[in-house]
Protein backbone atom coordinates (compact mmCIF):
# COMPACT_ATOMS: atom_id res chain seq x y z
CA UNK A 1 0.00 0.00 0.00
CA UNK A 2 1.44 3.34 -1.03
CA UNK A 3 0.47 6.36 1.01
CA UNK A 4 2.17 8.75 -1.39
CA UNK A 5 3.17 7.83 -4.92
CA UNK A 6 4.02 10.83 -7.08
CA UNK A 7 3.93 8.63 -10.20
CA UNK A 8 0.25 7.84 -9.70
CA UNK A 9 -2.12 9.86 -11.85
CA UNK A 10 -3.94 12.38 -9.69
CA UNK A 11 -1.40 12.16 -6.88
CA UNK A 12 -1.26 15.37 -4.85
CA UNK A 13 1.65 17.70 -5.58
CA UNK A 14 1.90 18.28 -1.82
CA UNK A 15 1.94 15.52 0.78
CA UNK A 16 2.55 15.57 4.53
CA UNK A 17 3.65 12.71 6.77
CA UNK A 18 2.49 13.79 10.23
CA UNK A 19 1.66 12.69 13.76
CA UNK A 20 -1.71 13.60 15.25
CA UNK A 21 -0.09 14.87 18.45
CA UNK A 22 2.73 16.86 16.83
CA UNK A 23 2.40 20.65 17.19
CA UNK A 24 4.88 21.22 14.36
CA UNK A 25 2.84 18.96 12.09
CA UNK A 26 -0.34 20.87 12.92
CA UNK A 27 1.41 24.19 12.27
CA UNK A 28 2.75 23.02 8.90
CA UNK A 29 -0.71 21.83 7.80
CA UNK A 30 -2.25 25.10 9.03
CA UNK A 31 0.27 27.05 6.95
CA UNK A 32 -0.59 24.99 3.86
CA UNK A 33 -4.28 25.69 4.52
CA UNK A 34 -3.57 29.43 4.86
CA UNK A 35 -1.64 29.34 1.57
CA UNK A 36 -4.64 27.71 -0.11
CA UNK A 37 -2.76 24.53 -0.98
CA UNK A 38 -4.55 21.24 -1.52
CA UNK A 39 -2.52 18.43 -0.02
CA UNK A 40 -2.65 14.81 0.93
CA UNK A 41 -1.53 13.66 4.34
CA UNK A 42 -1.31 10.71 6.64
CA UNK A 43 -1.23 10.77 10.42
CA UNK A 44 1.18 7.93 10.95
CA UNK A 45 0.37 7.34 14.62
CA UNK A 46 -3.29 6.73 13.74
CA UNK A 47 -2.47 3.75 11.50
CA UNK A 48 -2.64 0.08 12.42
CA UNK A 49 0.77 -1.36 13.27
CA UNK A 50 1.33 -3.07 9.90
CA UNK A 51 0.25 0.06 8.01
CA UNK A 52 2.45 2.21 10.25
CA UNK A 53 5.48 0.05 9.46
CA UNK A 54 4.77 0.30 5.72
CA UNK A 55 4.24 4.05 5.96
CA UNK A 56 7.48 4.62 7.88
CA UNK A 57 9.39 2.52 5.32
CA UNK A 58 7.89 4.65 2.54
CA UNK A 59 8.62 7.89 4.38
CA UNK A 60 12.23 6.88 4.97
CA UNK A 61 12.78 7.12 1.19
CA UNK A 62 12.24 10.87 1.58
CA UNK A 63 13.50 11.36 5.15
CA UNK A 64 15.74 8.56 6.47
CA UNK A 65 15.61 10.01 9.99
CA UNK A 66 11.81 9.55 9.97
CA UNK A 67 11.17 12.82 11.80
CA UNK A 68 7.94 14.79 11.63
CA UNK A 69 6.57 16.55 9.82
CA UNK A 70 7.96 15.45 6.51
CA UNK A 71 6.51 17.44 3.62
CA UNK A 72 6.89 16.83 -0.09
CA UNK A 73 6.05 19.91 -2.12
CA UNK A 74 6.41 19.57 -5.87
CA UNK A 75 9.12 16.94 -5.38
CA UNK A 76 11.05 18.97 -2.79
CA UNK A 77 11.37 17.36 0.63
CA UNK A 78 11.11 19.63 3.66
CA UNK A 79 11.67 18.17 7.11
CA UNK A 80 10.16 20.12 9.98
CA UNK A 81 7.89 23.12 10.09
CA UNK A 82 10.28 25.38 8.21
CA UNK A 83 7.89 28.15 7.27
CA UNK A 84 10.18 30.03 4.88
CA UNK A 85 11.10 26.84 3.01
CA UNK A 86 7.44 25.78 2.82
CA UNK A 87 6.39 29.19 1.49
CA UNK A 88 9.18 29.17 -1.09
CA UNK A 89 8.36 25.63 -2.29
CA UNK A 90 4.65 26.44 -2.51
CA UNK A 91 5.44 29.61 -4.46
CA UNK A 92 7.51 27.65 -6.97
CA UNK A 93 4.80 25.02 -7.26
CA UNK A 94 2.10 27.63 -7.92
CA UNK A 95 4.33 29.44 -10.43
CA UNK A 96 4.87 26.22 -12.38
CA UNK A 97 1.13 25.65 -12.93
Amino acid sequence: MAFYDPATEGAPAVFVYALSTCVHCKAAKKLLDELGVEYGHVEVDQLAEDEMDACLAEMSQYNPSQSFPTLIIGGKVIVGNREDDIRQAVGKLKASK
